[in-house]
């Protein structure tokens, strides 16, 4: 075979070049003088001296996905919007734990790589990490023709945060019947539910303008994943912090993730109507005839993120959360499973 015998393969050497040329600037952006390397190395390097600083530190990492929303975002060809999800997502998924992130890495695969569609993803990613303060640390492009299918690619990230071990939550032992459910507020259905998002709306064109809405059907449904870092940093870092627990309605909804942080001895009721329920999910359960049941075990409906705290707490818990949150339900004796009321 000649020299290009990789590329006639499927694998262009000279795009994933390409790609680390058009991403470098956005990756670079995101660093600090705790990483001593990064993009170009085989591995990141991040000072991990600031651990001294606190008494007890620990570690915490997750790693997840933006699952079928990426298909959408190539049907439109906006890929922007997808590095803030990942990014978002797994910060939200260990700030539950107390933590604040330190370094993220990210994972793009494809079937064949485009340079300007991995530089937008990444471009996302820096965006979202340079907002909370997250080096991007390093990654992996992979171009996998006959894994994925033409046109099609995945995204993947990990996250690597700290917390003192103090201030780790939830603190469980101390939930009791009666501590109030406070719900912040989510942009859409982040990142979601989108296998049965597309498939109820497999018939109407994504350009759809919505009067509901206010917007496109697509512009609805690529509205990024918020990150509760910067609502919640203050509150969950300060040793006094009244908050015991904190819940990130990610795939399951309402009724599969807040008993990841229930005792065996209750469960949670969720007063239906509390919190004004965004347009995009009436449009979602009206053209899917979704039931109510199951519109909550994967949709979280409005609400990113729940914060649990005792009755007494509430208003001071609002007040430190500089915006609008909704008392939307409480705990209440049971066996770890959600009520809807």
């Amino acid at each position: 075979m000649t020299g290009d015998a990789y590329a006639q393969s499927g694998v262009d050497i000279n795009a994933g070049n390409r790609a680390v040329a058009l991403m470098r600037a956005a990756v670079k952006s995101t660093y600090g003088p705790e990483v001593l390397a990064g993009i170009g190395s085989f591995g990141g390097l991040f000072d991990a001296s600031a651990l001294k600083a606190l008494s007890d530190p620990v570690l915490v990492a997750s790693t997840d996905g933006v699952g079928t929303k990426v298909k959408l975002a190539a049907q439109v060809g906006r890929y922007e919007s997808i590095g803030h999800d990942i990014v978002n997502h797994c910060i939200d998924d260990i700030l539950v734990q107390g933590a604040r992130p330190l370094f993220f890495l990210d994972y793009i695969a494809s079937s064949k790589l485009d340079p300007e569609m991995v530089a937008a993803v990444v471009a996302g990613m820096a965006a979202a990490c340079r907002e909370a303060g997250c080096a991007l640390l390093g990654g992996e492009t992979a171009e996998m023709p006959g894994v994925y299918q033409p046109g099609e690619f995945d995204v993947a990230g990990t996250i690597i945060g700290l917390v003192e071990r103090a201030q780790i939550l939830p603190r469980t032992a101390e939930l009791r019947a009666g501590d109030v459910l406070i719900g912040l507020r989510s942009s859409g259905p982040h990142t979601n539910g989108y296998s049965l998002i597309r498939q109820v709306f497999q018939t109407v064109p994504l350009d759809t303008y919505f009067e509901e809405l206010g917007s496109t059907l697509a512009d609805a449904l690529l509205i990024p994943h918020r990150s509760y870092l910067p609502l919640l940093q203050s509150e969950i870092q300060n040793p006094k912090s009244k908050i015991k627990a904190l819940a990130h309605l990610t795939g399951g909804g309402f009724i599969e993730n807040i008993p990841r942080i229930l005792p065996d001895h209750l469960d949670a009721q969720i007063d239906l109507g509390s919190w004004p329920e965004l347009p995009i999910f009436k449009i979602i359960q009206q053209h899917g005839l979704i039931d109510t049941e199951e519109m909550y075990r994967v949709f979280n409906m409005g609400i990113g993120m729940i914060a649990i705290v005792a009755p007494e707490d509430v208003s001071a818990v609002q007040a430190a959360i500089p915006e609008k949150t909704y008392r939307i339900g409480q705990l209440i004796p049971g066996h770890t499973t959600v009520v809807l009321a």
